[in-house]
């Protein structure tokens, strides 16, 4: 499983032109379920977003999560994150199975909502645009 978090002012997901989910200050979430991937791991990562100190304090040091501070949370899926580059065209044989990676998103993203924490999501499977305005810029990589 990969994770690029970035945190943001704003983000948005539109598929054919219209936005279908929104968020304001936050984390913007870049998910790949790969095959080897468990339900345990789905929930180890979702507590791991969810309790990272990358959120400002008072003195505008990244010391707080985002349970500190609140905020929301937008996932969106994308295969593409565990791409083999070794050759000139990326293969994506490590990606789970379409019918896996979504039941697996979709526990991440309850444990997150378990959390107290709002979650949106892109669609899983569709062609996206997704903008954010980067707040920092900060961006993590799980």
């Amino acid at each position: 499983m990969k994770v690029i978090i970035q945190r943001v002012n704003n983000a948005h997901v539109y598929v054919s032109s219209e936005c279908i989910s929104s968020i304001g200050y936050g984390y913007l979430l870049y998910v790949c379920i790969e095959k080897s991937d468990s339900f345990d791991l789905v929930k180890t990562m979702a507590h791991k977003v969810l309790n990272l100190r990358i959120m400002k304090d008072t003195q505008d040091k990244m010391n707080n999560s985002i349970l500190q501070n609140g905020g929301e949370i937008c996932v969106v899926s994308q295969f593409t994150l565990c791409a083999d580059t070794t050759g000139r065209r990326p293969g994506f044989s490590r990606a789970a199975s379409p019918q896996v990676a979504q039941e697996l998103l979709e526990i991440f993203c309850k444990e997150i909502k378990s959390a107290g924490i709002a979650c949106k999501q892109g669609e899983f499977g569709a062609m996206m645009t997704v903008t954010s305005e980067n707040d920092g810029p900060v961006t993590i990589i799980l």
